[in-house]
């Protein structure tokens, strides 16, 4: 970059964007990278602050910081990522179908700690809409090294920094346990409740059965839903330490390996995650019934894009796992599940 006085830059190239804010109005590039300086273009230099501004030399081995954030963010982007040309040098990176974000945190610590680079994202495992801007890259300097952008981009290679898991499962099938739904003395309300979010995922309830507080019959019930193709089971109820809670059981009966039992997540402490042959099984507390957002909030969209979860990613999540029971819930834009 060579720095040249607004009034001598007449027919020069503009090797930056010019930003103009007009508060509560207006952010964005009044004159942008590569335009040729007018002079009808000075009172807007002006204007902006820029009594002086910088044409485009580039020396060898230097990259411009819109080429460097493209190489960045192809570097960085797996598969489910899109991203579109830099504005004002800052390239938006997008979900490229709905889906689960995933972040390599370690590297994107990385990435952040070598110097005039960085990536800004949404928290890790965020439920992402197909063209929702989960991150943004750029380069601090006008122009940086060219070799700091390549050592990103081997440290990236083979493996990606983010990228967002298509939900693969859409067959659901349902364990409704307990005595009272079982005989009709209380409504199901499973399909009030839960049906909303899982049509939300894309997906459907298969099957659903009703189980009383038997094990042999809610182990029964459960490789019913498992025989007629569910991807992925979830039962409900019967999760306490009371004696007449039996629904543990049951799922140790029908042969599921049980992961975890417990959650330090408030909405969600009786939570089961267990794999019956492979098959993700979801034991839900009665939380699920009167709380908005509970720990099925967190886990379900993983496992329907096909994370296995393991027993100390769930320990992790008691940091940021109170949620606050907000008068107006805005979930997920908020700190409930954020701290892991």
């Amino acid at each position: 970059m060579r720095k040249v006085k607004a009034h001598e830059a007449i027919g020069m190239v503009l090797g930056h964007d010019v930003t103009r804010i007009i508060p509560g109005q207006f952010k964005g590039a009044a004159l942008k990278k590569g335009h040729i300086i007018r002079e009808e273009d000075i009172p807007i230099l002006l204007d902006t602050g820029n009594d002086e501004i910088y044409v485009l030399e580039l020396h060898k081995g230097e990259l411009h910081e819109d080429d460097a954030g493209m190489r960045l963010a192809k570097a960085m982007a797996g598969p489910g990522i899109a991203f579109e040309p830099p504005e004002e040098g800052k390239v938006p990176l997008q979900a490229r179908w709905k889906g689960v974000l995933h972040i390599d945190v370690p590297l994107l610590t990385w990435i952040n700690s070598q110097g005039e680079i960085i990536v800004s994202t949404l928290h890790n495992h965020t439920p992402c809409q197909e063209g929702q801007m989960v991150a943004a890259t750029r380069v601090i300097p006008l122009t940086i090294a060219e070799e700091k952008i390549r050592a990103v981009e081997d440290r990236c290679t083979g493996q990606s920094m983010i990228d967002v898991l298509a939900y693969r499962f859409t067959k659901i099938g349902v364990v409704v346990t307990g005595n009272e739904v079982y005989q009709g003395r209380i409504k199901d309300s499973f399909d009030q409740m839960l049906g909303g979010k899982i049509r939300d995922y894309g997906s459907t309830v298969a099957e659903k059965v009703l189980a009383p507080d038997d094990a042999e019959q809610i182990a029964q019930a459960v490789l019913q839903v498992k025989a007629h193709g569910a991807e992925v089971i979830i039962t409900t109820g019967g999760l306490s330490i009371d004696p007449g809670d039996v629904t543990r059981m049951g799922i140790k009966e029908a042969g599921a390996d049980i992961i975890s039992y417990g959650s330090p997540v408030l909405p969600g402490a009786m939570f089961l995650y267990a794999l019956l042959d492979g098959i993700p099984l979801l034991g839900l507390p009665a939380c699920v019934f009167y709380s908005t957002i509970t720990i099925f909030d967190l886990i379900f969209p993983r496992v329907l894009a096909g994370e296995t979860i393991q027993r100390e990613e769930i320990i992790q999540m008691g940091h940021g796992g109170l949620c606050m029971d907000c008068e107006v819930c805005r979930f997920p834009i908020c700190p409930f599940g954020k701290g892991a």
